[in-house]
């Protein structure tokens, strides 16, 4: 048996050596300063901290919570380097997480009625665009005009616990049913359909009836006396708005109005389409027709093709909202401009005003129309 070769200087060769070696500052084989290797590679299941993010570039974990609330306390080149540990670590910010430390939300829930109506695509994007500025994200839920829906949507969305609800309420909608999901707490705001009982909450309308009137005496100025109202279902306070100004307006002429020419259909383009034939009975039609939004317009000129009648020239026509179509369509349509894309801004900054002053009451805003005339109505009638 050969004898043992003694250890060579500076190798552990025992617990108890490398114990001693330890004690009295010897290194250890790997080089100082590096981590071994299993304590480099980073377990894929671990989530990533903000104190992960602070650690690896020498920040605080203040700093990385600033720059993950969009602070600009925060010096730029600093935040260019916690962004780009951020992308490195592909760090996920948990915001339910933020939302309890901070006991609020950064969401705001928007609800539509009828999400395939230009205006409310419109609308909507407005909304986001106001409440991204300000570092808020949109949750948004469509109804498609069923109250039964609309509950559901609500309920669902009321479980992240939003800043604020922008609420267009689907037809037949029952105000003590949303009272159960949206309590006499939550911050929301009405748009577009008034609710009788929900004087708790915001309000945002269009100006209806002033803008229905100015668009019926424009027919009237064009020399037509036999004007429509088209379009809308007349249980939707919207609808009776603008039929009430349509009304006035005839009354102040000193014309009829025809209840055979109040004509009722869903507020899109393929039902009033359909429903065209309905302006031509066996008695006097009417020569023009005032629409209760652009795409009942639309649709109206649509069937109004379909039977030999040339919108604009045998047949005047218009809208209500100004959609980005109504200028470009054949004829382009004259129509009550409303804008929805800034009313969905002004929508955002209004729920986001509430929050900021919690104490003060709700109001009731009514944003003003005016009438873009185009070659719709562009002829006198004879």
């Amino acid at each position: 048996m050969s004898p043992k070769r003694p250890p060579k200087p500076g190798t552990v060769r025992s617990p108890a050596a490398a114990k001693a070696a330890k004690g009295t500052g010897t290194a250890s084989p790997a080089k100082a300063g590096k981590p071994a290797a299993t304590e480099r590679k980073r377990d894929p299941q671990r989530v990533v901290t903000v104190t992960d993010i602070a650690n690896a570039i020498g920040v605080s974990r203040a700093t990385v919570s600033l720059v993950l609330r969009n602070s600009p306390l925060v010096h730029a080149d600093t935040r260019a380097r916690v962004e780009a540990e951020l992308k490195k670590q592909r760090y996920v910010y948990n915001r339910g997480a933020a939302n309890l430390r901070r006991r609020t939300s950064s969401s705001v829930a928007l609800v539509i009625n009828d999400l395939a109506n230009p205006f409310f695509a419109e609308f909507a994007a407005g909304v986001d665009e106001a409440l991204g500025e300000r570092g808020f994200v949109t949750l948004l839920g469509s109804t498609g005009e069923s109250p039964e829906r609309q509950q559901a949507v609500l309920t669902s969305l009321m479980e992240h616990t939003p800043a604020g609800v922008i609420l267009s309420p689907a037809e037949g909608s029952d105000t003590v049913q949303l009272h159960k999901v949206l309590d006499a707490r939550t911050n929301v705001l009405l748009f577009n359909r008034e609710l009788a009982g929900a004087d708790d909450w915001g309000f945002l309308g269009l100006d209806n009836q002033n803008g229905a009137q100015i668009a019926t005496e424009h027919l009237i100025s064009l020399g037509h006396r036999r004007i429509a109202f088209f379009g809308g279902h007349a249980d939707s306070s919207s609808c009776r708005q603008r039929r009430a100004g349509h009304a006035l307006a005839m009354k102040k002429a000193g014309l009829p109005v025809e209840s055979a020419w109040l004509i009722e259909s869903a507020p899109n383009r393929l039902e009033a389409a359909a429903r065209t034939g309905e302006l031509f009975g066996d008695t006097a039609s009417p020569t023009a027709a005032v629409c209760y939004n652009d795409t009942v317009a639309l649709g109206l000129m649509l069937g109004l093709i379909a039977r030999g009648i040339q919108p604009g020239k045998g047949f005047a026509v218009t809208g209500f909202d100004d959609i980005p179509e109504a200028a470009v369509t054949t004829p382009p349509l004259t129509t009550l401009v409303a804008d929805p894309r800034e009313r969905g801004r002004q929508a955002a900054k209004l729920v986001l005003h509430q929050l900021d002053h919690p104490t003060a009451v709700p109001g009731k805003t009514i944003a003003p129309v005016t009438l873009s005339v185009r070659e719709s109505s562009g002829v006198r009638s004879r």
